[in-house]
């Protein structure tokens, strides 16, 4: 990619606001010197890279790579056998401290929450050397002390420089208070060349032997060491001597342990820069509220939503723009400061920043093309240094493109062939662009001129578009318009700002009789295309309103069933209570009159049963038939149904999870376990209908004899989710407890332990478990829990 066009379209700022995302000096070096890559596989990688540490940011927030400092220069000092200073040696520290934060920031130890990326490769390949960071954070405390614990002996000669030390302090303090009491200054101990000293009068000099180390500035003061103490203070310097020698000694190893390691420390480093650069793109897409561009082969360009980069998302406007599909070649007019080159500009860096995998700031699916080549020529190039003036400068830059342009180049033009005779300008201009066009080179151009607009409405596979300029406030609203061409609207702004009328009444005048009528043409679409949008606004806000109503429609419809089968389901509680009380009543009085009633009138109260129990009968099949009525047939509106809703399919008795929206058909997947199922809207009920219909039927002990003699003593959940298992697990237990069953074997298997804390939770909760235990040796082990039913009363 040419140098010039990164400054042209200001790419160069969009890397300083990258540079400033980054935290370690390699970081910033890389993202400095990022340009566009030359070849496809590279810009894939680096825009999966950027949009994996975006998601992983998204997904567990930032990682920091502050602290780290270049260590190449001391890594080769170690290698070479050299010692490293305190601060080398903490920086190495450091860097090996946040190897290990962003190892485990990248690689988690629950599998469930893995993340699996273009970005696992180096989060793997870390090594944070835990056992070196370690020994120096242990030896060294800070830059300028070296921690007693760092060896033995270090701790030992310490520990007898504070016996010396206390040792002298005690003797002159002696001194002070005894012999020296009336030749002293002061009644202090001082400290000169590093040797404990008295301070005393001059005059007293000779009363006091020992060595002068210093005198007060007026000379009226001696620092002398007292004779009785230079041997003490002899020995504190000699282990002072040895203190420095063990410190180098404890240093050397330190270094050679760096140097020892120095190729996996050397590899960290490079590793942490490459991931401090590649979150610092995902960090500037962030922040720009950017997405990743989809590339394609064809040298087409869509753009949805684009904003230019360096301009305040909040202030500028987005535009939607296209380029190589049904046109090669794309004409932009409108008005001065009507943001025909923020557009042109917005086209350009966004193609650079795809090319340089940084995600761009358009809405997500918009599409760029791997151009090997971008050319612009925008701005005012005058050079004075080379005596060329404005068009000069612009017809060199076209030169150069058109010599080096090709099918796969992009070029931009910002006022083509302006700044000298218009009739000539626009006969460049259009020869320029049929030159490119001819070429099928992808190009898109900003003017004034109306040959060009002309040349686009007569020449196939060029287009017209333009700024959006609003005829009643007289200012632009920065929108592309791509189809219609622009007006430059110079008379209504001239006006605006205070142009004599008879000026421009007279300039109109002065016009050519094409023009005006060229120009009108334009303000009849125009005004067409503003009362077609408005239209267009106001069709889509009736049809916001209709779906209003629609929904207020349905929330009412749904409403309305859900006190339906409230009601419902409350008739049948009271049916049942009913039913119940009669039943016992009459059970009651049948048994009395069978212990105490003669023969013949136990056969008049059998025939009174026989009734009873009829009546009865009839009561249950009417509370049969409303419930029946109350549960609803299969079947869900394909409209209410969203991603993820629990259902149940009807003809399979399998609960799941919806997997897919309907189509035109109802036709849709659900997620059943491990297994997708196609089915139909018209063959599956809510899961909590489902569930409440379950509990009904366990309720009502609807359960016959022959499946009670059948049914298994194991529940086999292996394979199902936590849902599925908790549903199969609940209507098991139910069945079995009415069958009568001891207990019962549960099979779960070991796996992650998810399945088993299902099934305990669930056995906790459950009122007629007594007890329930893990499988002991030849069971199944911890893959099987054994559950005990409570004995029923009366047994």
């Amino acid at each position: 990619m040419n140098e010039k066009v990164l400054h042209v379209l200001e790419f160069d700022k969009v890397i300083d606001r990258l540079v400033k995302n980054a935290s370690t000096e390699r970081g910033k070096a890389m993202a400095a010197s990022l340009a566009p890559y030359d070849n496809m596989a590279d810009i894939e990688l680096a825009q999966s890279e950027t949009a994996d540490a975006l998601q992983r940011i998204l997904a567990r927030g930032s990682v920091s790579f502050a602290g780290i400092r270049d260590v190449r220069g001391s890594l080769h000092a170690a290698e070479a056998g050299g010692i490293l200073s305190t601060r080398e040696l903490m920086d190495i520290a450091s860097l090996l401290e946040t190897t290990d934060q962003v190892r485990r920031y990248g690689i988690s130890d629950n599998d469930e929450e893995r993340i699996f990326d273009s970005l696992d490769d180096r989060f793997n390949c870390l090594a944070p050397l835990n056992h070196v960071a370690g020994e120096i954070r242990h030896c060294i405390l800070d830059a300028d002390t070296i921690a007693d614990d760092a060896s033995s002996t270090l701790k030992d000669i310490r520990r007898k420089k504070v016996l010396a030390s206390d040792k002298i302090h005690t003797t002159l303090q002696n001194m002070i208070n005894g012999s020296l009491k009336n030749y002293l200054m002061e009644n202090i101990i001082t400290i000169r060349d590093n040797r404990y000293c008295v301070p005393v009068r001059a005059e007293h000099k000779s009363q006091v032997p020992g060595m002068v180390h210093d005198q007060s500035s007026t000379g009226a003061t001696l620092f002398i060491e007292p004779q009785s103490v230079v041997k003490l203070n002899n020995d504190i310097r000699e282990l002072e001597l040895l203190e420095r020698e063990e410190i180098q000694e404890i240093l050397k190893g330190l270094s050679f342990e760096c140097g020892t390691n120095a190729e996996v420390i050397r590899a960290d480093d490079t590793i942490l820069a490459e991931l401090d650069f590649i979150f610092a793109r995902a960090k500037l897409a962030l922040d720009m509220e950017a997405t990743r561009p989809v590339f394609n082969s064809n040298e087409i360009i869509r753009l949805h939503g684009a904003r230019h980069p360096l301009i305040d998302k909040k202030k500028v406007v987005p535009i939607d723009i296209h380029l190589g599909d049904d046109f090669d070649l794309l004409i932009v007019t409108g008005p001065n400061t009507g943001g025909k080159t923020v557009s042109l500009k917005t086209v350009g860096l966004c193609e650079l920043m795809g090319l340089s995998g940084l995600h761009i700031p358009a809405l997500d699916r918009s599409e760029l093309s791997f151009f090997r080549e971008v050319y612009a020529d925008i701005g005012d190039e005058q050079s004075i240094e080379q005596n060329l003036s404005t068009f000069s400068s612009h017809m060199k830059n076209i030169i150069e493109i058109l010599a080096n342009a090709n099918i796969t180049s992009l070029c931009l033009f910002d006022e083509l062939c302006a700044g000298t005779d218009p009739t000539e300008g626009a006969a460049l201009a259009t020869s320029v662009l049929a030159w490119l066009h001819k070429r099928s080179i992808r190009t898109m151009a900003t003017t004034h001129y109306s040959e060009l607009k002309e040349y686009a409405l007569t020449t196939n596979w060029v287009e017209n578009a333009c700024c959006e300029f609003d005829v009643e406030t007289l200012s632009p609203t920065y929108r592309i318009l791509v189809g219609v061409p622009g007006k430059s609207n110079a008379f209504a702004i001239s006006k605006r700002l205070g142009l004599p009328d008879f000026v421009i009444e007279d300039a109109k005048e002065r016009m050519d009789e094409e023009d005006k009528k060229f120009e009108n043409l334009l303000a009849s679409l125009e005004k067409n295309r503003v009362e077609l949008e408005k239209r267009k606004s106001e069709i889509a806000k009736a049809e916001r309103e209709v779906q209003e109503l629609q929904s207020e429609l349905d929330s009412g419809r749904q409403k309305l069933e859900d006190s339906k089968e409230k009601i419902l389901a409350k008739a049948k509680e009271e049916a049942k209570v009913l039913l119940s009380e009669a039943k016992a009543t009459a059970d009651e009085t049948i048994r009395n009159m069978q212990k105490y009633a003669d023969s013949d009138t136990m056969r008049a109260a059998e025939r009174d049963r026989e009734r009873l129990r009829q009546q009865l009968g009839k009561t249950k099949g009417k509370q049969k038939s409303l419930g029946s009525s109350g549960s609803g047939k299969a079947g869900i509106d394909p409209r209410q149904i969203k991603m993820g809703d629990e259902v149940r399919i009807v003809s399979l008795g399998l609960h799941g999870t919806v997997n897919s929206l309907p189509d035109s058909k109802g036709n849709l997947f659900v997620q059943c376990g491990i297994i997708k199922y196609k089915s139909n809207a018209s063959d599956l009920i809510y899961e909590k209908d489902s569930k409440e219909d379950t509990k009904k039927k366990v309720k009502n002990g609807q359960k016959s004899l022959s499946h009670a003699q059948t049914i298994s003593t194991e529940c086999m959940l292996i394979g199902m989710t936590a849902f599925d298992a908790e549903q199969t697990l609940g209507q098991y237990l139910d069945e079995a407890y009415l069958s009568h069953l001891p207990q019962a074997r549960i099979v779960h298997g070991k796996g992650s332990g998810i399945l088993r804390k299902v099934v305990h939770d669930y056995l906790k909760r459950c009122k007629y478990v007594e007890s329930f235990r893990l499988g002991e040796f030849g069971e199944g082990d911890a893959g099987v829990t054994i559950a005990v039913f409570k004995k029923p009363k009366g047994k």
